[in-house]
């Protein structure tokens, strides 16, 4: 009985992951319950790999989880401010703890479904890594929403699992007029439609 108290003890302790990108290391705090709590899921890390951001960049990262790609994002914009978004209360939460967690100031974390709950302003980066199972209406509500938050010039990334990309590619065709395909691997994709300008 004992060794299973102190099983369940250590299972509700918060995990601790690293990550390093941009010549900057953080360290983040995730719990069961949330997307890739023992690392750092490999579409994250192929997004951030092909993001590209200036330091007056003021971005928004949907569905952000424990707060990976904000957080990172909100490091590489320090002029700019930061705005993590998930629907998941834990989530957000453990985004903000994150993010005290590493000092970054130029950053907020606000409970939203999508858009919804999001004050009105743009943006010049938007990132999303895409849950392959919310359906092709709310894929669309989610691209029709982007284009509308960015500035003219802004970039929306997704990475999302290979076999949406055909949908995808049609879908940014059909509401930004543009679709950029980035990295095309074996289980994800990375791709953006840019606001014309």
């Amino acid at each position: 009985m004992s060794d299973l108290k102190e099983y369940s003890q250590k299972i509700r302790s918060d995990l601790k992951i690293q990550s390093e990108w941009a010549d900057f290391q953080l360290d983040f705090y995730t719990t069961w319950g949330l997307f890739s709590p023992r690392a750092i899921d490999d579409g994250s890390k192929m997004l951030l790999k092909y993001l590209d951001i200036k330091a007056t960049d003021d971005c928004l990262d949907l569905g952000c989880g424990y707060g990976v790609l904000g957080l990172n994002m909100a490091k590489a914009a320090p002029e700019g401010h930061t705005l993590l978004v998930d629907k998941d209360f834990v989530a957000v939460d453990y985004s903000e703890k994150n993010r005290l967690a590493n000092k970054i100031e130029n950053t907020s974390c606000l409970l939203s479904n999508g858009f919804k709950q999001i004050p009105k302003q743009q943006f010049d980066i938007i990132v999303s890594n895409i849950p392959a199972k919310v359906g092709k209406e709310m894929l669309y509500i989610y691209l029709f929403d982007a284009l509308d938050y960015l500035k003219p010039g802004g970039s929306f990334y997704i990475v999302t699992i290979t076999g949406l990309r055909q949908f995808f590619k049609r879908g940014f065709n059909e509401v930004f007029g543009h679709y950029e395909k980035i990295k095309q691997g074996k289980t994800y994709t990375v791709a953006r439609g840019i606001k014309a300008s």
